[in-house]
C-alpha cells in the first residue's frame, strides 16, 4: 500500500558490493552455506563451530540449526488486531533491464520505489539457481528518526527493530546476492523490490516466507521516490550493479 511520496533532495549513485552475512547484518540476514568445503562425511569434530551444527540424516546431512535470527511476527502490534498466518508463495522475477554505463562497463538500475512489512520478517529463497551464474539486487535503507510525516504508520515497538520513520535515503545499501544465498529482509526493513538479474527474459524462481493478515497497510507500506528537478543533473537514485565476472571470463 502506498503511504507516501518522498522526493529525491540529490543526485545519488551508489555501487553495488557482493552480499555477505556481516554488511548486511543491520538489515536482516543473509542464509547460506557457512560451509560449503565441509561435507556431510567429515567427522563431527570438523563441522564448523557457531553455527549450531549436528550430524543429521544417519549422518549423510549437516544441519546449521543457528543459521541465521528467527523469523519474526509482530502482528500481536497491529491497530487491527487481526492475527497473521504463516505464508509460503512463490515471487517469479523477471530480469530488470539495466542502463548501460559505458564509462564503468557496468549496468545501472534505478530506484523508484522502497518498501516495508513493518510486522514481519520476509525471506526471499531463490529455487533452481546455479550459485554466481544467477544474480540479484538486494537494496536496503535504514529508517529516519520519526516525524509528522509518518506519524500514522502502524509500526510495532521492541529492541532491534528499525522504528517508524521514512527511510533514509542518504543510508542507503546495495547488494549483489548469487543463487546460493537466501535473504532475511528484518522486520520493518525498508528495502526495494525484488531486482532479477540476467539475460532479457530470463526469470528467477523465489519461495517467499513470511507472515501476513491481509490489512493492506499492515503488511506493506510503500513510499515513492519522486524525481527532483535541480539546477544541474535531476535528481534520481541509480545502482551501479559490476558485471558478472563468469560473463566477464567469457568475452
Amino acid at each position: 500500500m502506498l503511504v507516501h511520496t518522498l522526493p529525491i533532495p540529490s543526485p545519488l549513485t551508489l555501487t553495488a558490493e557482493p552480499l555477505t552475512p556481516t554488511a548486511f547484518a543491520p538489515f536482516g540476514a543473509v542464509l547460506a552455506n557457512p560451509a560449503p568445503e565441509t561435507r556431510p562425511s567429515a567427522p563431527a569434530s570438523a563441522l564448523p563451530p557457531g553455527y549450531g551444527a549436528v550430524s543429521a540424516n544417519q549422518g549423510t546431512a549437516i544441519q546449521y540449526r543457528a543459521l541465521a535470527p528467527p523469523l519474526r511476527n509482530l502482528y500481536a502490534q497491529a491497530p487491527s488486531r487481526k492475527p497473521a498466518s504463516p505464508r509460503t508463495t512463490m515471487f517469479v522475477c523477471g530480469a530488470r533491464q539495466l542502463v548501460p554505463d559505458e564509462r564503468s562497463g557496468a549496468g545501472l538500475f534505478e530506484v523508484k520505489i522502497l518498501e516495508r512489512h513493518p510486522f514481519t520478517t520476509q525471506t526471499f529463497i531463490p529455487l533452481g539457481a546455479s550459485g554466481v551464474e544467477t544474480r540479484y539486487l538486494v537494496i536496503v535503507a535504514p529508517s529516519r528518526a520519526p516525524d509528522t510525516p509518518d506519524k500514522d504508520f502502524p509500526t510495532p515497538t521492541g529492541e532491534g527493530l528499525p522504528g517508524r520513520g521514512l527511510p533514509d535515503l542518504g543510508g542507503l545499501r546495495a547488494f549483489v546476492a548469487t543463487g546460493a544465498q537466501a535473504v532475511t529482509y528484518g522486520a520493518g526493513t525498508w528495502h526495494a523490490p525484488m531486482v532479477a538479474l540476467g539475460p532479457a527474459g530470463s526469470a528467477i524462481d523465489f519461495v517467499v516466507v513470511q507472515f501476513a493478515n491481509d490489512e493492506a497497510v499492515e503488511d506493506c507500506q510503500e513510499v515513492a521516490l519522486r524525481v527532483g528537478e535541480g539546477k544541474g543533473d535531476v535528481s534520481r537514485i541509480m545502482v551501479q550493479v559490476p558485471p558478472s565476472k563468469l560473463r566477464s571470463s567469457k568475452l
